[in-house]
């Protein structure tokens, strides 16, 4: 099944905290935008909307676990 990932889902215990950054935090702002915009490209990669080679899907996929860590990162620390 394909399904996008929120944050809101992999993180529910800083549901409030990544709505408040999004709003006060540049820099969290932009790290959300970032992995929102590679979530939904990979989303439309695998429903077939936008086709792209295996190599550069997986790609994509390890930049999104990457941006991921780090807003994962940012929310313990701030």
């Amino acid at each position: 099944m394909i399904t996008k990932h929120q944050l809101t889902i992999d993180f529910p215990e800083f549901a409030e905290k990544i709505h408040t950054l999004k709003m006060e935090n540049a820099h969290f702002k932009k790290l959300f935008e970032s992995y929102d915009k590679l979530d939904h490209a990979i989303y439309n990669v695998e429903s077939d909307t936008e086709p792209k080679s295996d190599e550069v899907l997986n790609k994509m996929r390890i930049e999104r676990v990457r941006v991921k860590d780090e807003i994962y990162q940012f929310l313990m620390h701030n």
